[in-house]
């Protein structure tokens, strides 16, 4: 399937240069994160108006960005200017974030009451009942708490959650509890004497497989993860 694109816009001295972007991707990049320009990028390609598919010239690009390397150019443009939306682009964008929340509640959210998850549909419709708005850029993990909370009120909700037990290596130590420290909640945390480190973290249970992948990714695979909790 083609990438989704919006268009990122900075004008420099009067100057208008345009990139096709990925529209997530792009604000996680405006925000501070490190994402994969070939991700990113719908074409690489600086234009001038990209509606009109006009290119800038080189010798625009040099005077204004004082360098030809394209991630410069890109990571500028993002960070300093806007990115542009249709309409329509927002609210396909809002809609599809809206279900991707829906699958994200469905899936770690439980009745307390029955111990059983609730339908996709009746969370679809409390979501409509508190008309709680949808950030088409926030990522969906932040915006399922933020919407759960508000839930509470129509829907009897509690959050499914595993707790981690973690033992990285010394080379890897570092990266892992930085990691775990900033995904989920960490009730455990120690520097053994060889220099690695242990440790344990609650987690919500929708995200337990991406969060074993991730530290499989930083370790190299070199790594103890066990699930010693669920509630």
């Amino acid at each position: 399937m083609p990438k989704e694109k919006v268009i990122a816009r900075l004008i420099i001295n009067k100057e208008h240069f345009e990139i096709l972007v990925d529209p997530e991707l792009a604000w996680l990049l405006k925000n501070g994160k490190d994402v994969d320009l070939k991700e990113l990028l719908v074409s690489d390609i600086i234009y001038k108006d990209a509606r009109k598919g006009e290119k800038a010239s080189e010798t625009s690009i040099i005077k204004n960005f004082g360098t030809t390397d394209l991630k410069t150019i890109v990571t500028t443009i993002i960070r300093k200017g806007e990115l542009q939306l249709t309409t329509e682009q927002r609210r396909q964008m809002i809609e599809n974030k809206k279900k991707q929340i829906i699958a994200f509640i469905a899936r770690n959210c439980v009745d307390p009451h029955t111990g059983l998850p609730h339908p996709p549909t009746r969370i679809e419709n409390a979501i409509e009942n508190i008309r709680i708005s949808i950030d088409p850029f926030k990522p969906v993990e932040q915006q399922a708490n933020d919407v759960i909370k508000a839930l509470r009120t129509i829907l009897p909700l509690k959050i499914s959650q595993v707790t981690l037990s973690i033992h990285a290596k010394k080379e890897y130590a570092s990266k892992v509890k930085d990691y775990v420290s900033k995904t989920g909640e960490l009730s455990r945390s120690e520097w053994l004497s060889d220099g690695s480190w242990r440790g344990e973290v609650t987690i919500t249970a929708g995200i337990q497989q991406t969060v074993i992948d991730r530290l499989n990714e930083i370790s190299k695979g070199d790594i103890s993860v066990n699930i010693i909790r669920k509630t």
